[in-house]
């Protein structure tokens, strides 16, 4: 029997209506359009409306890649979500979304680390399909981050924004996923959180930044070192979309050029967990990948959590 392995197949994107540019928080906060892009590269992010829930981007996110992987839901083995705003404590996001898609009895679950959320439940539909015991998986990378910012606190809430993305995977006797690494130390959970009896995020952005950078640096580096690859084999790299000096800093680490590195920060800031898969599907659509080029993607989130997943693109 050949050994089973995931590919990616399709992908799908949901950004909510209404955007924010960078004037409207000049009206908010004591801040302005050219100092939030000189530092973060940001100019605008997509907000939920107010009877928006998670579950509803993620299922706009999901129809759209089911449909361009030309399945139903019911074709659907396992359904993962990766979320740090849910809609509610439990049912969890994945298995309200199983319920919108008309999918029954496949495993459905939500994954949460944040920023890296998708890395990981990437991961772990790839492990699925390793085993044998799935052939299509949906994986959805969704937020709502604007319900968790303090739109007071000028030194966060220029950074983020809400939206989804979803890949599907089918089981394939030759790799797609060509490998997944991830890591996590929860001694610096103080640095990024939602403390104890709030409601809304704090961070503390410098302590992050470099802790981003090093860590980023390094999971590129384990990526090749695992794969026997040198930094000319990526194609792209589609990095987190936190703040371009990050993606800049881990661009020079592979010695990629910013124009095979996929960045949407400047219209949809952070979105945490939908953050890659946005910019994959973004890319995607733009016919930007090639078939059988290496693309790499990484991020890094609260917890800290950092993650990469090496992909071949069919």
């Amino acid at each position: 029997m050949n050994p089973l392995y995931s590919r990616i197949v399709a992908t799908g994107g949901y950004l909510p209506e209404r955007v924010m540019h960078n004037a409207e928080l000049e009206q908010m906060v004591d801040t302005s359009d050219a100092w939030i892009f000189e530092r973060t590269g940001i100019r605008s992010r997509h907000i939920a409306a107010e009877n928006e829930k998670t579950v509803d981007m993620a299922e706009q996110a999901a129809h759209q890649a089911l449909q361009d992987a030309g399945l139903a839901a019911e074709d659907l083995d396992l359904i993962i979500v990766a979320t740090t705003t849910p809609d509610q404590v439990f049912p969890s996001t994945a298995c309200l979304l199983q319920a919108r898609l008309g999918n029954r009895g496949a495993p459905a679950f939500d994954v949460q680390a944040v920023c890296t959320g998708f890395i990981y439940a990437l991961a772990t539909a790839d492990q699925f399909m390793r085993s044998g015991a799935v052939k299509n998986a949906l994986v959805v990378g969704v937020e709502s981050m604007s319900r968790i910012v303090d739109w007071s606190d000028r030194s966060t809430c220029i950074l983020f924004g809400d939206g989804a993305g979803a890949v599907v995977l089918r089981a394939d006797a030759q790799p797609g996923i060509i490998s997944t690494h991830l890591h996590a130390d929860g001694a610096y959970a103080e640095l990024l959180q939602v403390p104890e009896g709030r409601e809304q995020l704090t961070m503390q952005g410098n302590a992050v930044f470099r802790m981003a950078v090093r860590t980023l640096g390094d999971i590129v580096q384990e990526t090749l070192s695992k794969n026997d690859l040198e930094p000319e084999d990526i194609d792209w790299l589609v990095p987190h979309q936190a703040n371009i000096r990050i993606i800049q800093a881990t661009a020079d680490k592979l010695q990629l050029p910013m124009d095979r590195v996929v960045t949407t920060v400047e219209h949809h800031g952070n979105t945490s967990a939908a953050s890659v898969p946005l910019a994959l599907n973004d890319a995607a659509r733009r016919g930007c990948f090639k078939t059988d080029q290496k693309i790499l993607l990484e991020a890094f989130g609260g917890g800290f959590t950092w993650g990469s997943a090496l992909v071949r693109w069919s």
